[in-house]
Formats: structure tokens, C-alpha cells, sequence
């Protein structure tokens, strides 16, 4: 597998085959043979040798959290006491389920994350009675998002 700072080399057909799968990854391989004018066995030659590559990193249902009933989205600023509390405050993030994200940042936190909670009375739970009780935690920022307005990869 490469590392992640090296690029991998990939032509026409390899684009034209991920943007198929990124559109619909249940989109089946003979279809897109067909389109493209290749073999089936061809394409799947081709998709191992992105996946060998690290370019591919799985493919997955996508859940409506909405359909769930999670409905609030926020964006949480974690203000830490030491830098040194980084680690054992990622610990404890993962241990709460509504966390979808975690990111070391620059600026004025520590941390940034990503949460997913039913209402604004779950999300203030989630605040008060996981998040804030986390060792290390001095403060937070939170921003709700109101909706969604982009949802996209990386173009290919």
C-alpha cells in the first residue's frame, strides 16, 4: 500500500469507472463495462489495483439520520486544559455515540467536532452530561447547523 503523501496514477478509464461507482457504488460492474467498452473481469482488475493503491477505501450504505429522528446537527469547539489532554479527550469522545467526527485543529481549540443528536434537548444532554464531564474539558462552542447546503468527495 502507498503512504498517504505519495500520488497515485490513475487514467481516463479508472476516472470514468470511479465517477460511475462514486455516483452509485451498487451500480452494477457489467453496466459500466458496457458504457465505458471494457470487460467486466477488466474493471475488476482495475477497482483491486485502486484498492491495493489506497485510493479506495471501501464502499458503504449511507443512513437518512433523519428518518432515525436525529435532526440536529452541531459543530462543537472543545476548549482543553493542556495539550497533553488531547489523547485521553479523543478516548472519551469515542465512548459517545452522537460523535461522528473528531479533528485535531488549529486556532482556538483543541478539538472539533461533529455531532448528531435528536433535538436541541438531546444535543444540550450530550453537552452538559457527556461532553463537558470529559477530563480536560474546560469549555466548548457550539454552532447548530441549520441545513446541509453541499454533500460531495473530492472530484475524480
Amino acid at each position: 500500500m502507498k503512504s498517504d503523501n505519495e500520488n497515485v496514477k490513475i487514467d481516463g478509464i479508472d476516472k470514468k469507472i470511479l465517477r460511475y461507482l462514486m455516483e452509485d457504488a451498487r451500480k452494477p460492474i457489467l453496466e459500466i463495462a458496457r458504457k465505458i467498452g471494457i470487460s467486466g473481469a477488466a474493471i475488476h482488475q482495475r477497482l483491486r489495483k485502486l484498492e491495493a493503491s489506497g485510493l479506495l477505501s471501501g464502499s458503504k450504505f449511507v443512513i437518512n439520520p433523519k428518518v432515525m429522528g436525529y435532526t440536529t446537527m452541531a459543530y462543537i469547539g472543545i476548549y482543553l486544559d493542556k495539550a497533553m489532554s488531547n489523547p485521553a479527550a479523543v478516548k472519551q469522545l469515542e465512548k459517545i455515540p452522537e460523535v461522528l467526527e473528531c479533528h485535531y485543529t488549529t486556532g482556538n481549540w483543541s478539538i472539533l467536532i461533529k455531532v448528531l443528536c435528536r433535538d436541541n434537548e438531546h444535543l444540550m444532554h450530550v453537552l452538559n452530561k457527556e461532553i463537558q464531564q470529559i477530563e480536560g474539558v474546560s469549555r466548548t462552542e457550539t454552532f447548530i447547523s441549520l441545513a446541509q447546503q453541499i454533500d460531495r468527495q473530492i472530484q475524480i
